[in-house]
């Protein structure tokens, strides 16, 4: 279980709701030693082994934790003794350990926390206030668009939706595609490749535009839920 979810985009951990602080540690522990991080970005410290010179440590910014000696002591553990090491932000020790070994993975998780349906209201707005979590009762099946909805967010993944033309919109059967990477020719791409090479034009409606429809080129950034109709030339 543990090799899949070091190569999944997204990993979403069940809790039950009576308990959740609890066993969010216990799971949180037992991920980041098999180097699982959740919720974290990579740290921000440049680090290059070199043959000769010795350790050169640069700081960027004042750092509360790590000093010469203590980066230093680190380094020896590792028979590191030629480096250059830069620390861009406050690190721990701990950052600076996954950066050297390297084979630290960081994955988004989403904690959903079942069985709302046995605690108060009062105890679901604490709930809440805890980061990355979604509170659902599988039973009754409550709270499963917001469940939903947070899992487009965190995997960055943008619908855009097709409309022949003279037809109404198709909402059953969007094209998903990656935030970044969101553009009229990403679509027309991912719908067939020979499309951007008949595009003229496209007519988008939705939130990346100012008007309904506006006309724009291949390289406009398009929004999540718009609806896209693509003219080829005559």
């Amino acid at each position: 279980v543990i090799a899949v979810a070091r190569t999944c985009s997204l990993i979403l951990i069940v809790l039950d709701v009576l308990k959740p602080l609890q066993h969010k540690r216990l799971i949180e522990h037992e991920v980041e030693g098999f180097g699982i991080r959740l919720n974290k970005q990579p740290p921000n410290i440049g680090f290059k082994r070199k043959d000769k010179g010795g350790i050169n440590l640069q700081c960027l910014v004042p750092q509360s934790e790590l000093d010469g000696d203590v980066v230093k002591g680190i380094l020896n553990e590792y028979k590191i003794h030629n480096a250059d090491i830069t620390l861009r932000y406050d690190a721990t020790a701990e950052d600076l350990i996954d950066v050297i070994e390297g084979n630290r993975v960081y994955i988004p998780a989403i904690y959903v926390l079942n069985k709302i349906d046995q605690i108060t209201i009062e105890e679901l707005d604490v709930i809440y206030k805890i980061p990355h979590c979604v509170p659902i009762s599988a039973h009754h099946k409550w709270n499963f668009d917001d469940l939903l909805e947070l899992i487009w967010d965190y995997l960055h993944l943008v619908r855009i939706y097709t409309k022949p033309k003279g037809q109404l919109p198709d909402y059953e059967a969007p094209i998903v595609l990656k935030t970044g990477r969101q553009t009229v020719e990403d679509f027309c791409n991912k719908l067939h490749r020979s499309i951007i090479r008949e595009f003229k034009y496209a007519l988008v409606w939705g939130s990346s535009v100012k008007h309904t429809p506006q006309k724009v080129g291949k390289d406009h950034e398009l929004a999540d839920e718009d609806v896209v109709q693509i003219i080829k030339k005559v």
